[in-house]
């Protein structure tokens, strides 16, 4: 008896995990415009720091990111215990968010003399020798951290919207897989792209000092070429995402939005799946134009 109750108690398990797992990954597929942007995002924040403090400022802002989720964690599951409306309000929120700072990059893109300003700023302040690097390193931690916060509430809130009809032990099992795998493989990932450059440069050096070798020197070349455009990629991809995952959110939960999504499918059925995803972007992008526009008069009025 002992042991028919054993193996069912094992089965049990076995079926968690097994369930666990798989709204894991329809969780993941979920977030991954999110986690697109939030690479990208920690990867641009470690710019202007000494090479020999990139690994120790990745490994503090990993610290704080794995703090964020562990504060989220149970504040999504007490809100989706509590009010499981205000899942779809968050979303609906985080959606916005997500759409508006897709805008926002598209709007710096498009007027350049912003990012040059900043730039000749950075610069500037790197060059002082009265700076103090500790506090400015410091700083940019704590930045990351807050911005990571934002990042982190977004792919919580859309994972658990992705598990809201199951039962709440796979919801917790769900959530705390993916924020460790989230910020282990994020923040990994991340280690691994601002060192590239070092590594590349090491190649191409160790290359050319005792013995000639010709693989080495492609490796290093290739790895000082492939670091920035890998990059810019990431820039690239996750604003596309963001607007994808944004618009996407705001399809799916707001009622006139889905319905005419549905109307223009309908009008378009040879590609469904890609006329859905084109409606999805370009909802995203209405949106975050809409929100940057808004935002923008009311800066204007308040000036």
């Amino acid at each position: 008896m002992a042991a028919a109750n054993l193996l069912a108690l094992l089965d049990d398990i076995a079926t968690m995990l097994d369930d666990i797992a798989a709204m894991s990954k329809v969780a993941a597929k979920k977030t991954a415009g999110v986690l697109g942007d939030d690479l990208a995002l920690n990867a641009d924040q470690v710019r202007g720091v000494k090479a020999d403090r990139e690994l120790p400022v990745v490994w503090a802002v990993a610290k704080g990111s794995l703090l964020n989720k562990v504060i989220l964690v149970p504040a999504a599951l007490l809100i989706s215990a509590l009010l499981p409306v205000l899942i779809t309000v968050l979303l609906v929120v985080g959606g916005l968010y997500l759409c508006f700072e897709g805008a926002e990059k598209i709007l710096h893109r498009l007027m350049p003399h912003h990012d040059d300003a900043q730039r000749t700023k950075t610069l500037a302040t790197l060059a002082d020798e009265n700076i103090d690097l500790v506090a400015l390193e410091k700083d940019k931690i704590k930045g990351a951290i807050r911005t990571d916060f934002i990042l982190s509430a977004e792919i919580i809130v859309i994972a658990l919207g992705s598990v809201a009809t199951a039962d709440f032990a796979t919801q917790v099992g769900v959530l705390c897989a993916l924020s460790i795998a989230i910020t282990v493989g994020v923040y990994g990932l991340v280690a691994g792209i601002v060192k590239m450059d070092d590594v590349g440069l090491y190649l191409l050096r160790k290359s050319l000092t005792g013995d000639y070798n010709h693989a080495q020197r492609l490796a290093g070349r290739a790895l000082l070429i492939t670091a920035p455009l890998l990059m810019k990629t990431l820039a690239i991809v996750g604003t596309i995402a963001m607007f994808l995952v944004g618009g996407g959110i705001l399809t799916h939960n707001i009622a006139f939005i889905h319905h005419l999504a549905e109307q223009v499918i309908a009008i378009a059925p040879v590609w469904p799946l890609l006329t859905s995803i084109l409606f999805d972007g370009l909802c995203g992008i209405v949106a975050g134009l809409i929100i940057a526009g808004l935002l923008h008069l009311f800066t204007l009025i308040r000036r």
